[in-house]
């Protein structure tokens, strides 16, 4: 029975990546930051109340996997500048100290790490590939681009070390921080008769969202490939912040012009050039297939906020 260990095991992909891995087989065990941290039943939990790198090497060691996938990280890009020291210690200290447990603990472990599509920042090519440069622009996208460099330092030492390049990925289990889950739990209230306004930013803003579902299967894809390498994540596909409301409220009954509000300390100017990424070579290469469409996601939030706001419960 192969082994995994999941960082960030309550998250939206932990929980989602844990599930996928027990139906393949997988003994999954699951780390989080609190005590009170629930994770998928079926994953042996681990809390971790200091992150140090005595830490992990003794848990790596302890749990001996075969697969370490790293997603337990600050992962909101709009935290403000005067979070850099938070930002750092979560997304590039803590994937260093991991990296460096590993090679200790369990060197010929396989290792992924959730980076991201904010490295490629204001693009000057659409779409986006492995071979697009990047220039982040926000301090959460230049936290992710340390990352690769200290993958490559792993990959130079023997580690296989493969970061996947995550463009938007929802679901139900999205908090509400999060656009998308903010529309679909607000709409939901609205149309079960609260009579309150839905404020965004810029409805022009255009995004590549996918379902998280079909990203953790890449995760777990990426780690079969034959050798370590960088890969994009992502569905081709991009929608505005509009169309993402009038197909919430539509599904509802209801028409977004009548309950969103765009208003300034929301409001974020669009990219000169959309995020939008290209996945052909995780396709072509590994056999990669989105399972879930654009229609299919939006759908499955807006049932799950129904369900919600109908019992009473906030997420």
């Amino acid at each position: 029975m192969k082994s995994a260990l999941v960082t960030g095991a309550n998250g939206q992909d932990g929980i989602l990546l844990s599930r996928y891995l027990l139906t393949l087989g997988y003994k999954v065990h699951g780390t989080v930051r609190g005590v009170d941290r629930a994770v998928e039943k079926g994953v042996q939990r681990h809390v971790i109340t200091e992150a140090t790198l005595n830490v992990w090497e003794e848990l790596m060691a302890e749990v001996a996997p075969d697969e370490i996938y790293l997603l337990g990280a600050d992962s909101f890009a709009g935290m403000p500048l005067n979070g850099v020291s938070q930002m750092l210690e979560s997304n590039v200290m803590l994937m260093a100290h991991q990296l460096e447990a590993a090679s200790r603990s369990v060197p010929g472990a396989r290792v992924f790490a959730a980076g991201s599509a904010a490295v490629f920042g204001d693009p000057g090519s659409l779409p986006q590939t492995e071979t697009t440069p990047r220039l982040p622009t926000s301090l959460y996208g230049s936290c992710k681009a340390l990352l690769h460099p200290l993958a490559d330092l792993g990959r130079r030492s023997g580690q296989f070390v493969s970061i996947g390049m995550l463009f938007n990925h929802e679901s139900p289990l999205r908090p509400e921080r999060f656009v998308t889950r903010k529309i679909t739990s607000t709409a939901a209230r609205i149309a079960a008769g609260s009579m309150e306004k839905l404020k965004l930013g810029n409805l022009d803003v255009v995004r590549d969202w996918g379902h998280a579902e079909d990203y953790v299967k890449a995760m777990h894809l990426i780690l079969q490939a034959r050798e370590a390498d960088d890969w994009v994540i992502a569905t081709g596909e991009g929608h505005t912040v509009r169309e993402f409301c009038q197909m919430v409220f539509e599904l509802l009954g209801l028409n977004y012009l009548d309950h969103v509000l765009s208003v300034p300390e929301f409001w974020r100017p669009a990219e000169k050039v959309p995020l939008i990424g290209d996945s052909s070579r995780l396709m072509t290469q590994l056999g990669w297939r989105r399972e879930k469409s654009f229609t299919v996601l939006v759908e499955e939030m807006v049932a799950h906020d129904v369900r919600l706001a109908g019992s009473g419960h906030q997420a």
